[in-house]
């Protein structure tokens, strides 16, 4: 091949590159919720929407694509609370470029991500400094919206537009937590001791009803057997009676009480579990507990006696203010 051919040919390859180049790069394309920036030699041209788009070869350069989506940023401070208490407090700022003022939000901010956190320090540093520490756990929503209303005013003249502002914790120091979980903990405890001292006080009030209403019903109980003993021993004195003529009503009680007597002794051997100490014992003593008690009824009618006549014979005397005295 001659070279005037070769020549030909080559620059007939890069007539085809620069055409080439210069079709394929007019033509670019700007994805669903973005913007793109336009210049033309350096100067703003326009903003480029989503899709298919063309600009001047060699003249149109698209500097940037912008997204418009709502974007998140965290953004941690630490400052001190009113109770000089040190706090870490995660923001999380959501943002995003106004489809209606792209231009400024590219060319009015160098940094927007640093500039927003400057805003955030400075609403946050407003705020907790004044607080104490419990106000700053209560409030954490109002400060929340103190921070999207302050950074949206600021923001919105660069063409930004802060959506929500969320504040995700209050992080004190390590210290501080652990001594308001034991102040807590505390508080718990004493609630809970209340609680258990006045359980035990219902308790001790219905033990000592429920024993007040035993004893009372134990009473009860008693007074009726002993109402059924001396019915039972009247009818006993009186058949007594009637069958064995010249008997009387001491005889009567004193065979009882020795009756009485044996029984006991022989419910007491009877059981196998019996813990009751049991003197010395032998028929002579049965004979003299027989003779303790006649000796102790008939001593106890001769006095009976013996003051009804009293009482019958002698009149009150008078005592000193007037009154009567009775004879002993």
């Amino acid at each position: 091949m001659e070279p005037s051919m070769i020549v030909m040919w080559v620059i007939v390859a890069v007539v085809v590159l620069f055409m080439a180049r210069i079709i394929f790069g007019s033509f670019f394309t700007v994805e669903t919720a973005a913007a793109g920036i336009v210049q033309r030699l350096g100067k703003f041209q326009r903003v480029a929407g989503p899709g298919l788009n063309f600009k001047v070869p060699f003249i149109d350069t698209l500097v940037a694509v912008l997204s418009l989506k709502v974007q998140q940023l965290d953004v941690k401070v630490e400052t001190k609370t009113k109770d000089n208490v040190f706090v870490v407090i995660p923001v999380a700022v959501q943002y995003k470029v106004l489809s209606d003022y792209v231009q400024d939000a590219y060319y009015k901010l160098s940094d927007p991500v640093k500039q927003i956190e400057s805003f955030v320090y400075n609403v946050i540093l407003g705020h907790v400094p004044n607080m104490n520490l419990d106000e700053v756990f209560t409030s954490q929503a109002q400060i929340a919206i103190d921070v999207q209303k302050s950074l949206d005013a600021a923001m919105h003249e660069y063409g930004y537009s802060v959506v929500k502002s969320l504040i995700t914790d209050v992080i004190p120091d390590a210290k501080v937590k652990a001594a308001m979980n034991d102040i807590n903990a505390a508080a718990r405890e004493r609630e809970a001791t209340v609680s258990r001292a006045e359980t035990e006080k219902l308790l001790a009030v219905k033990k000592a009803e429920a024993e007040a209403q035993s004893k009372k019903l134990q009473g009860q109980g008693i007074a009726d057997q002993r109402a059924a003993i001396i019915s039972g021993l009247r009818e006993s004195v009186e058949s007594f009676q009637q069958a064995i003529k010249g008997t009387d009503a001491r005889d009567v009680m004193t065979l009882v009480l020795i009756t009485q007597y044996l029984d006991t002794l022989k419910d007491v051997g009877a059981s196998a579990r019996s813990n009751t100490i049991m003197l010395p014992h032998s028929p002579g003593a049965l004979r003299d507990l027989t003779n303790q008690i006649r000796d102790a009824i008939i001593s106890a009618n001769v006095t009976a006696d013996v003051a009804t006549v009293q009482s019958q014979v002698q009149p009150p005397a008078a005592g000193p203010n007037g009154g009567t005295v009775s004879p002993v």
